[in-house]
């Protein structure tokens, strides 16, 4: 018997921002804003986009996980502006989920990505059926590490040759496992 996928919502306010559900008309500012750019990308399991067409495909796929309810990301933009400045998944595993996000450069060290966070966070739990979240970053991404930290993720400990970020090496590199329980 498998569970039923989690329900959350397509749209989240925040303080500074509105998280959605991706449109069909965000690719370019995806890809504008930081898709292609190989400093936002370098720890990621992605290479930069070479074309916007890339950054529709993926944008399909987005659609197609909120279909499926295997992977719920949001579009992250500041309103007025439908722009997009970065992205944050769910993926749902039963009585675990894992995240994972991106923010564009312009945007780091403002806070953007921990506000996000702490929504999606917020909202995840209100499943009863949730009783883990966790996330993996590069063990030389502090960045993520604090942003983690701050959603109130406890460091459990290294993974070994775990993830490959193709933008550094093509061998799987350390990660850090962090996690929040119910």
């Amino acid at each position: 018997m498998t569970a039923d996928p989690m329900q959350l919502p397509e749209r989240i306010e925040t303080a500074r921002l509105v998280l959605r559900r991706p449109l069909v008309s965000d690719a370019e500012s995806i890809f504008e804003n930081y898709a292609q750019d190989p400093e936002v990308t370098r720890y990621l399991v992605w290479r930069p986009h070479a074309s916007v067409t890339e950054t529709r495909a993926f944008r399909e796929r987005a659609d197609e996980g909120w279909t499926s309810g295997t992977d719920l990301t949001w579009a992250l933009t500041l309103p007025p502006s439908e722009s997009v400045i970065g992205m944050i998944s769910l993926r749902p595993h039963g009585h675990h989920a894992d995240i994972g996000y991106v923010l564009a450069r312009r945007w780091w060290n403002q806070g953007f990505m921990t506000e996000a966070g702490r929504a999606i966070v917020q909202a995840a739990f209100l499943d009863p059926a949730l009783f883990r979240l966790w996330a993996l970053c590069d063990v030389e991404n502090p960045g993520s590490a604090r942003v983690l930290g701050k959603l109130g993720m406890v460091l459990e400990g290294t993974l070994r040759r775990r993830v490959v970020h193709p933008n550094i090496s093509p061998e799987p590199r350390d990660s850090l496992l962090y996690a929040l329980v119910r």
